[in-house]
């Protein structure tokens, strides 16, 4: 026998007596113990530590389920496994046994979003198809049997990647039935993300238990409406018609208006308020007379010169105004091979950190010729400068 074949054989051929799991990840979903071809020596020490439990699966039946603690694999430690292997009590060989470390502590932040645009029917705006982008929070369930029935794969590798993946589709796959299926009006989901948000973790809960995983949170961070349906909805809450839009708007910025007319608020910080209020003269008016007499102490203009502002503060935060005042650009763009849009800066920069927009990704928006990379656009280009590098 070569010496090749000799190591091949004594590695293939020892006993396994010390069974654990070292996690130094902390995102490691599952494990699989790696015994190669090697026997679990009879009486072999399973170590089972905090937010772990160990599952042993025997030529794809499911046998004895391990939670914290110390464990002395004999027959009277693996009842299911004894049985299904017809052991006698007086068992002592070594023997082959496929052992699953599953982590059971909560898992944050798993990002989501909709790689297609989801068709749902509006009672106003008809059918209209909307982008969504969140996160859910999860754990496994205590018995983890359904879950490494769900994503292990008996023959074959196991990764983090592949079982984050399946998860998310499944999210996905269930936000859109949910979504279909309780028939929310557009301006209703827009202005009530939150409240959604809790309704769908209690109705998706049920449907994830199925997959071996307790849902904690579902969150929807943001979603993308047709331009014609969001320019209607900020035209209507422009014109007071859309009181819930309005009371929303308002309630988003409160703290806001009111560090701006207690003077708290630096002046740096004017012309973000004022982009992310937009076009809603309803509420930067009057913000402009509070801030024009209270943060820059201005007094009563006087009658005979009404049009000229009175101090180089008030010049500088009536021009942030008014370059402020033009409606957002919102970008279309191919993503995976399909055109998608439009789509708000926020939107696309959440894009780009989900690695859904690329430097190379092609882009349009009106005014453009044709289509370009999105590191061609200059507006564009510095979302990817904001992005850290990969690990």
């Amino acid at each position: 026998m070569s010496l090749f074949k000799r190591n091949k054989h004594k590695r293939f051929n020892k006993f396994i007596d010390t069974i654990k799991w070292y996690d130094n990840t902390d995102d490691t979903m599952i494990w699989r113990f790696p015994r190669y071809q090697a026997r679990i020596k009879n009486g072999a020490q399973l170590t089972v530590r905090e937010n772990q439990v160990a599952v042993l699966v025997n030529e794809g039946q499911f046998a004895d389920v391990y939670r914290e603690g110390c464990y002395e694999l004999t027959t009277n430690e693996m009842p299911i496994l004894a049985r299904l292997k017809g052991w006698e009590c007086d068992f002592s060989s070594s023997f082959k046994v496929d052992i699953y470390f599953v982590n059971t502590q909560q898992f944050l932040n798993l990002r989501w979003g909709t790689v297609n645009p989801v068709m749902i029917s509006d009672s106003e705006f008809g059918p209209v198809r909307l982008c969504a982008y969140g996160s859910f929070c999860f754990h496994v369930a205590p018995n983890p049997i359904n879950f490494v029935r769900k994503v292990v794969k008996m023959e074959g590798s196991i990764t983090d990647f592949s079982i984050s993946e399946q998860l998310r589709n499944f999210a996905i796959d269930n936000f859109t039935k949910y979504l279909v299926e309780s028939k929310i009006a557009v301006l209703d989901l827009a202005v009530n993300l939150n409240e959604f948000s809790n309704e769908l973790t209690l109705a998706l809960n049920d449907r994830f238990l199925e997959y071996g995983i307790e849902l904690t949170r579902f969150l929807i961070e943001s979603i993308s409406l047709p331009e014609a349906v969001e320019q209607a909805l900020y035209k209507r809450a422009d014109s007071g018609g859309v009181g819930n839009m309005a009371t929303y708007r308002q309630k988003q910025f409160t703290g806001q208006l009111k560090d701006l007319t207690s003077g708290t608020l630096k002046n740096g910080h004017l012309t973000n308020v004022i982009k992310e209020l937009g076009t809603d003269s309803t509420m930067v008016k009057p913000m402009k007379q509070r801030v024009t007499k209270s943060q820059f102490g201005l007094a009563a203009r006087d009658k005979t010169d009404p049009g000229q502002p009175n101090s180089f503060a008030e010049t500088n935060f009536l021009q942030g105004e008014s370059s402020y005042m033009a409606p957002y650009k919102m970008y279309y763009a191919i993503v995976g091979g399909v055109q998608q849009g439009p789509f708000p800066m926020g939107q696309l920069q959440q894009m780009v950190q989900w690695g859904q927009l690329t430097p190379n990704t092609l882009v349009w928006t009106k005014g453009m010729v044709s289509w370009s990379k999105a590191s061609s656009v200059s507006t564009l280009s510095k979302l990817f400068g904001a992005v850290p590098p990969p690990l």
